[in-house]
């Protein structure tokens, strides 16, 4: 088995986001982890660093949240059983209940009423109220009502991995695409083409 190469993500040219993943947060969070030729892989979660910088930009901490490893490995673990799941989904097995319980266990840790606030000026309104110590419970109770959400969705239907090997990305499906981005579509049609010509040759 070839062991997997960890490298940064390049800033100059992102990875494209997988079809469905700019709706829900689940699909976004799950394909943080990113299988690339070659036995390397991104993890965009890779660091407290990172996940700081992801949650920040999904309105899921403040920028100065200043994340520790701690946190950092909670949320990769729930990678984990999100992408457990979407796996168990898709090829229609049994969900594994690890995975349930630590979906349902991040749901439960926190508040999902909205409290009723006033402001003085403006009037009542509601919000969920999210302490500075449950910043992470916060963000781990959101994706996993997002993955919640999008496995009891009609779109689950679509939810399907990316075809193109190594790739490990999830995407939904429109149409005939099963692959998660231009750069896999290339790939996969360019290994298809090579094969037709190795069989032509060998004839």
């Amino acid at each position: 088995m070839q062991d997997l190469i960890a490298v940064q993500p390049d800033a100059d040219a992102p990875l494209p986001p997988a079809p469905g993943s700019d709706t829900w947060l689940a699909l976004d969070f799950a394909n943080t982890a990113i299988a690339l030729p070659g036995g390397q892989y991104v993890d965009l979660l890779g660091s407290p660093a990172a996940v700081n910088g992801w949650l920040a930009a999904r309105g899921l901490a403040p920028e100065n949240a200043d994340v520790q490893e701690m946190c950092a490995t909670q949320l990769r673990a729930l990678r984990e059983h999100v992408r457990s799941l979407f796996a168990a989904r898709v090829t229609g097995a049994p969900a594994l209940p690890a995975a349930l319980d630590a979906v349902n266990d991040a749901l439960t840790r926190v508040p999902t009423a909205a409290l009723l606030r006033w402001d003085d000026k403006t009037g009542p309104y509601r919000a969920t109220p999210c302490p500075t110590n449950e910043i992470l419970e916060h963000a781990l109770a959101t994706i996993s009502a997002s993955a919640a959400d999008l496995l009891t969705s009609a779109e689950a239907e679509t939810l399907t991995a990316c075809e193109s090997t190594p790739c490990n990305r999830y995407l939904l499906r429109h149409g005939r695409r099963h692959w998660c981005s231009t750069r896999c579509g290339d790939r996969t049609r360019a290994a298809r083409a090579y094969a037709r010509r190795t069989r032509s040759s060998s004839d």
